[in-house]
């Protein structure tokens, strides 16, 4: 298991995710987001379901900075309750992971 996870949440466009993704790397809580094209999601909110375009979010960070992460979320995020779920990375290229590690360390300098 590495530092390293990645982070899913859903936007409900590309604009929204691109606003999103930049906070987080000009912060460094992420080293990098990918904007995923839109995507249609069925969901249940407040007893009815629903259907909406949503784009997706794959947020690239190390784990100290989930916390981080949620409350960025939780500022920029138009959602009343936006999607945040972490993934572990178990395993992956060791200068990939030692990038992700270097650019989301608190002090910009890799551990």
């Amino acid at each position: 298991m590495t530092e390293v996870v990645l982070i899913l949440t859903t936007v409900p466009d590309a604009g929204v995710g691109e606003h999103v993704a930049r906070v987080l790397v000009d912060r460094r809580l992420a080293a990098c987001v990918n904007v995923l094209p839109p995507m249609v999601s069925i969901y249940r909110w407040k007893g009815d379901v629903q259907r909406d375009a949503e784009c997706q979010l794959v947020i690239k960070t190390r784990r100290s900075r989930v916390p981080a992460v949620r409350a960025a979320l939780r500022e920029h995020h138009p959602y009343e309750l936006p999607e945040c779920v972490v993934i572990p990375v178990d395993d992956g290229g060791p200068e990939y992971l030692a990038w992700v590690e270097a650019e989301t360390a608190e002090d910009g300098h890799a551990p």
